[in-house]
């Protein structure tokens, strides 16, 4: 173990540093917390798990600057401010794999002699230390940060660097030079004629490292998808980030076949197959990781199109705690998800984030006396400890002959990937009606407008009453990037379409990003997401079976304290996470 892990360590605990004081007794001592907040954080340890520390941020009983402070002086441990990134070199934080960085929640920021100095939320992690002394093979110096700065730094210094699109950039111009001819004094070999979206043109050490970097690149800047579109006489390039495309490095057009019979080898698809649609999956490794990516090609008129989506499991957090619910909601959730039978929908667009809230609610439901089976189409995540079923319709495996073998498997909880017609709601009610708790997901605009939508397909009312028990809409909102804040003024206009008084507004200072080389000039950095909950108790129930519109029932909703999505989204807003141009964006059109 490291020696300075282990004086700490000899001194201090994460309870107190003097057996006399425990850290929490210290809280309350500074007048930092009260005696009943310490006990209520105590008792959410002892349910939830996890550190004392991270149950009263939860809670919202202490910041988190001033908890990292007190941390730091109870373990008489050096505190450093993650703020500003200028000082730290790219080159050491990624000493530290990102996997391994976000894991222990922890990033290199300096060497002091033959030491690494590493920035940790938990310094007293023996297990997280003795890993990175494992991982760079030289002993470390802990230092002590709160967990909101060493996210960021993770995601500024890992993700924010452009060696990837260099190297693209400097391939394309290798490849345009060789393109143009011979120049004088350079001798080129008459290369072979091939076929270009053949498997020998797929193999060609430009094809082969182009497609390489290209995926590295798109990880490198948590982009969800790749698409390659072919033109008349370009390929478009271009990754999604933050729920928007931005273009990337393309190929020159003679190699657009060979990247796309590249991909599809990876993939183990059918490369001379150009006519239909494809599916493949393939695998990759990098920054220390496997990644899962899942392929689609579509014939288009200039060309195979290919979409490549991203599956990060390190860069999607399935914590319950951790979505980004406000407590109130967070408390009804997990109250919905105590109930032992009923179902829980989650709506929204594709790419909303509903995959990830509902594998966050099975991870805080999964437990040994819990049988847990999901039916999905497809499998983007694999959850240890979940029975997952991957649905082939071309096989006749699909949601409905799914549910209906996994009713005789004996489940407590049953997640349905999608409720895609008629046959799968039907069994999903029966489900619910025969004592099992069934989470899925839908396509609709908000919360409200699921119900019309189920009773349009032939469900009838009395049935969604008495089996709904929550229906959630979400969407996800660009958040404001840390590096490049500033304030902003609000207009007139802008109040107005975001329904705040202006003299709620007064004291309000509205924050824009400006734009800088760690969000790509975009302003933004992440996503958060905005809910609407509809929590069918019995008042709703008989407003459903009583065929009342979706106005009525969103009004009744709001009465009971649950808003809607710009009311969430405005609320990000005030406490400064995103920008009133990005919440409108997203849910302008959808609260009525």
């Amino acid at each position: 173990m490291n020696s300075d892990v282990t004086e700490i360590s000899q001194t201090s605990s994460l309870l107190g540093a003097d057996p006399g004081l425990q850290f929490g007794d210290l809280l309350v001592q500074r007048r930092l917390i009260t005696p009943e907040d310490l006990q209520r954080a105590l008792a959410e340890q002892r349910k939830s798990g996890g550190r004392l520390g991270e149950v009263l941020l939860r809670l919202e009983v202490i910041d988190d600057s001033t908890l990292t402070n007190t941390l730091a002086e109870h373990l008489a441990i050096e505190r450093v401010n993650l703020e500003d990134l200028t000082t730290v070199d790219t080159r050491i934080a990624r000493m530290v794999p990102e996997a391994i960085a976000k894991r222990f929640c922890l990033v290199a920021i300096g060497e002091e002699g033959d030491k690494l100095v590493v920035a940790m939320a938990d310094p007293l992690d023996v297990f997280a230390i003795d890993t990175v002394v494992l991982k760079v093979q030289r002993p470390i110096k802990p230092t002590v940060s709160s967990s909101r700065e060493i996210n960021r730094a993770i995601d500024l210094l890992y993700h924010s660097s452009d060696i990837e699109e260099r190297q693209l950039r400097d391939l394309i111009a290798l490849e345009a030079d060789t393109e143009e001819g011979p120049t004088e004094n350079v001798q080129i070999e008459e290369m072979p004629q091939v076929d270009a979206g053949g498997e020998e043109a797929a193999n060609q050490a430009p094809v082969i490292r182009f497609v390489g970097l290209l995926l590295k690149q798109a990880v490198k800047n948590r982009a969800s998808d790749i698409h390659i579109e072919p033109q008349a006489n370009t390929t478009v390039v271009r990754m999604r980030v933050d729920g928007l495309l931005r273009e990337m490095v393309p190929p020159p057009k003679r190699m657009q076949a060979a990247v796309v019979a590249r991909i599809k080898i990876l993939a183990q698809m059918n490369i001379a197959e150009r006519r239909l649609p494809q599916d493949g999956r393939l695998r990759i490794r990098t920054s220390g990781r496997d990644i899962d990516v899942r392929v689609s090609t579509i014939p288009t008129i200039y060309g195979e199109k290919v979409v490549m989506r991203i599956l990060d499991a390190c860069a999607v957090n399935h914590d319950l705690y951790r979505l980004g619910l406000e407590p109130e909601a967070l408390l009804e959730f997990r109250s919905m998800l105590s109930r032992p039978h009923g179902i829980i929908v989650v709506t929204g667009p594709t790419g909303s984030g509903k995959s990830t809230t509902l594998y966050a609610a099975l991870n805080y439901l999964k437990d040994p006396a819990v049988n847990i089976t999901t039916v999905e189409d497809p499998v983007e995540y694999r959850l240890a400890g979940i029975n997952q079923i991957q649905v082939k319709p071309e096989i006749g495996l699909d949601f409905a002959r799914c549910l209906r073998a996994i009713l005789r498997q004996d489940p407590d909880v049953v997640l349905i990937g999608e409720m895609r017609d008629k046959e799968t709601v039907d069994i999903a009610i029966k489900a619910s009606l025969t004592g099992h708790l069934v989470l899925s997901t839908f396509h609709t605009n908000d919360a409200p407008s699921t119900i019309s939508r189920l009773t349009h397909m032939g469900v009838e009312r009395y049935l969604l009453a008495s089996t709904l028990n929550l229906i959630m809409a979400q969407r996800l909102v660009r958040k404001i990037c840390d590096h490049c804040r500033e304030p902003v003024e609000a207009t007139e206009d802008m109040l107005r379409r975001l329904r705040i008084d202006p003299e709620q507004a007064r004291d309000v200072v509205f924050q824009h990003g400006k734009g800088c080389s760690a969000c790509g000039e975009t302003g933004y950095v992440g996503r958060l997401p905005i809910f609407e909950f509809l929590v069918v108790d019995g008042d709703i129930a008989e407003r459903i079976v009583d065929n009342q519109s979706e106005a009525q029932i969103r009004e009744a909703a709001r009465q009971k304290g649950f808003g809607g999505l710009l009311e969430n989204g405005v609320r990000a807003v005030l406490r400064g996470q995103t920008t009133a141009e990005e919440v409108l964006r997203v849910a302008s059109t959808v609260d009525k």
